[in-house]
């Protein structure tokens, strides 16, 4: 993000110190506010750490809260060489972990940041202390009938067209993935189309966009080591209104991981957004319990 995008960020809704690490395809942008037991949030497409802003100025008063926006996204330099798969971002994860030296971890995903923060937590099951789970997956995702048409039309040109010169996953997307539209006001969509000014810096989005069906077998060689974090103490929290991560997204959660609380929400996609005091309560008393 240049300045002109980052003097354009609203400082009241996002009042944080940034911090960068650098890694071999360019400086990772992230929040590390607080003290005490780590909580780390990862964000998907097209959002960024500002979808967390609410949750770390809370948390934060009694925890370490840290939010990383991975690379192409958010303040994170746009490498248009990146690959920008999942499994790519996941091993940028695994350094920058290393790297800060992060203990005993409370994990808290969405979306993509479940495919590509959960395969950590599965390589490293001593490492996570929690795990917070927003409507994500982790399994194969080749033989879901949405999935493939989506793959169709983002490796179209029609669909790299509309990602890359038009800004469609945030500007159209993002929005369409609400369940109650007026929980989105035009200042705060505003805020997360901001990082993709140009051409340049929409690659991740299009990259991670395809991935949904281009790394449908890294899903699923995770899902199968998933026992080595199913018996988490886990919370999941679930907008049921999502048109696309579905309730049976959840189902498959639920029958699998077997010391969870789940907490359902009349919200889509992004329930940060529509429903954040609720879930923040809820994040609270699971990491005090």
């Amino acid at each position: 993000m240049n300045n002109l995008e980052y003097n354009s960020l609203d400082k009241s809704e996002y009042p944080f110190k940034s911090n960068y690490y650098q890694s071999k395809y360019g400086k990772v942008h992230y929040i590390d506010e607080g003290k005490g037991e780590v909580l780390l949030f990862l964000h998907g497409t097209p959002a960024w750490s500002f979808l967390y802003r609410n949750y770390i100025k809370e948390l934060s008063k009694n925890y370490r809260c840290i939010a990383i926006d991975h690379l192409g996204f958010g303040l994170s330099d746009k490498n248009k060489e990146f690959e920008g798969t999942p499994q790519a971002h996941n091993k940028i994860l695994e350094e920058f972990i290393t790297n800060l030296n992060l203990k005993n971890i409370n994990l808290i995903v969405h979306d993509f940041g479940g495919v590509i923060g959960l395969p950590y937590a599965i390589n490293h099951p001593e490492n996570i202390n929690k795990l917070v789970i927003f409507n994500t997956w982790l399994w194969e995702t080749k033989s879901n009938k949405d999935v493939v048409k989506v793959g169709k039309i983002l490796n179209s040109a029609i669909g790299k067209f509309m990602y890359l010169n038009l800004n469609f996953s945030p500007k159209v997307l993002f929005k369409k993935a609400f369940y109650d539209k007026n929980k989105l006001s035009k200042s705060i969509h505003k805020q997360y189309i901001l990082p993709f000014p140009n051409k340049n810096s929409r690659y991740g989005l299009l990259r991670i966009g395809q991935s949904l069906l281009g790394s449908s077998d890294w899903y699923q060689a995770n899902w199968k080591k998933i026992n080595n974090i199913k018996d988490k103490n886990t919370l999941f929290l679930w907008g049921v209104k999502d048109e696309f991560i579905k309730v049976d997204f959840l189902n498959k959660w639920e029958s699998t991981f077997t010391n969870k609380k789940v907490v359902r929400y009349d919200a889509g996609h992004f329930i940060q957004e529509e429903f954040p005091k609720e879930t923040i309560s809820e994040i609270k008393k699971f990491l005090e319990g």
